[in-house]
């Protein structure tokens, strides 16, 4: 039996659990290790229900209300703040929890976390996304809403007694912009569970008669790269050097409905699925199916930084990966990859050509990811420095 510890409150405003793999597997983790776990995060497709039990782990769910533009934005966020607030106040009224963590983006949370310092409370923030590069990119622009997204920024760090960086680079910007001690700063990388994947014979009918399949997991949103995918794939089927290959892009957001209309537009639609959000056990059948991955992140200041869970994934599985040269897409591929150009989608279709063209190289780069991951890239690893966190949150 663990040993008996504190309860802890989760607060996570991007996805519902447990389709948010990170922060289920970091509640999975904190659960095993005898903590009390109550998680609040957003209802969402499939998981509608208020309040749930997943092993052993207690999850409340609220509804979130999606919105956009100038206005919309702060409404949402006004929206789930509100929600959170009252449902840590439920929790805590029946547990005493004795740590609160956020989970970014956005980076509104701490204010939670301030009220309950009242009550001897540590806050701990897990850093998934750089919000003032994130809001840069979406809106190519720096202004008010951009100098707001800092401030909160800079007060959520001022807020913390521990800092989790998802990379060394998030680290270093806990440690400048945050101006975080570094004892006080931990990396857990957003690694695969390897008791948790589970490879499957290839399935040649989920190819749809076609020799090759390559796959993309992940969301759809413009510094994502999709019409940079889609610009790739167009210049592999005008040169007819597609390879015979079907192209499943795995997953939603709000750039959906223009790839598809784009892809149409290119004549693309034999080509490429688009599946929308699929279980973990039709993903693990396309993955375990597939000739390589894609990583199409375009260069923004915050996918340079950022590691793309997408890629880590693939290596899981064994799969080669195409992408192009990010920073902290480099540190986490490897040897794994090819690497194109940034944002030079004819390169990335030379790239991908590449390894429809040879088996060989594909089944090389594969072995070297699934060796990355098996030694050193792996949750077991990074679950060992979550729990130190907590402790230094507890004790120091």
């Amino acid at each position: 039996m663990p040993t008996k510890r504190p309860a802890v409150c989760i607060i996570v405003e991007n996805l519902p659990l447990p389709i948010d793999r990170r922060v289920m597997q970091e509640a999975r983790a904190l659960h095993n290790a005898g903590y009390r776990v109550s998680v609040i995060c957003p209802k969402g497709s499939g998981f509608l229900k208020a309040r749930e039990t997943i092993e052993g782990i207690e999850i409340y769910r609220h509804w979130l209300w999606e919105a956009s533009g100038p206005l919309g934005y702060p409404l949402e966020y006004a929206w789930a703040l509100t929600a959170e607030f009252l449902l840590a106040v439920r929790i805590y009224a029946g547990t005493r929890f004795r740590i609160i963590q956020a989970c970014n983006p956005p980076d509104t949370i701490f204010l939670v976390g301030l009220f309950f310092k009242l009550f001897g409370v540590r806050f701990i923030f897990d850093h998934h996304d750089l919000n003032p590069e994130l809001y840069e990119a979406k809106f190519r622009k720096r202004d008010f809403g951009y100098r707001l997204v800092c401030w909160a920024e800079r007060l959520t760090f001022r807020t913390s007694r521990v800092s989790i960086a998802t990379n060394e680079s998030y680290r270093e910007v806990a440690m400048t912009r945050g101006e975080m001690p570094r004892e006080r700063t931990f990396v857990v990388r957003s690694c695969p569970d390897l008791g948790r994947i589970h490879i499957h014979a290839p399935q040649p009918g989920l190819r749809e008669g076609r020799r090759n399949l390559v796959v993309y997991l992940g969301v759809m949103g413009y510094q994502d790269g999709l019409d940079l995918l889609l610009e790739s794939i167009s210049s592999l089927v005008r040169q007819r050097d597609c390879g015979d290959a079907l192209f499943v892009l795995i997953g939603s957001g709000p750039e959906l409905p223009r790839l598809k209309q784009m892809a149409s537009q290119k004549g693309l639609d034999s080509f490429v699925k688009f599946t929308g959000r699929l279980p973990d056990d039709d993903v693990a059948a396309y993955f375990s199916t597939a000739a390589f991955g894609v990583a199409p992140d375009r260069y923004t200041p915050m996918n340079d930084k950022s590691t793309m869970n997408k890629i880590m994934e693939y290596m899981a599985f064994g799969l080669p990966v195409v992408l192009y040269d990010l920073t902290e897409g480099r540190r986490s591929a490897g040897d794994a990859a090819l690497y194109a150009r940034c944002d030079d989608s004819e390169d990335f279709a030379q790239k991908m050509k590449t390894l429809l063209e040879n088996e060989t190289l594909r089944a090389e780069l594969g072995a070297r990811g699934r060796k990355r991951i098996l030694e050193t890239l792996n949750w077991e690893n990074e679950r060992k420095t979550y729990l130190q966190a907590y402790e230094a949150a507890l004790h120091d």
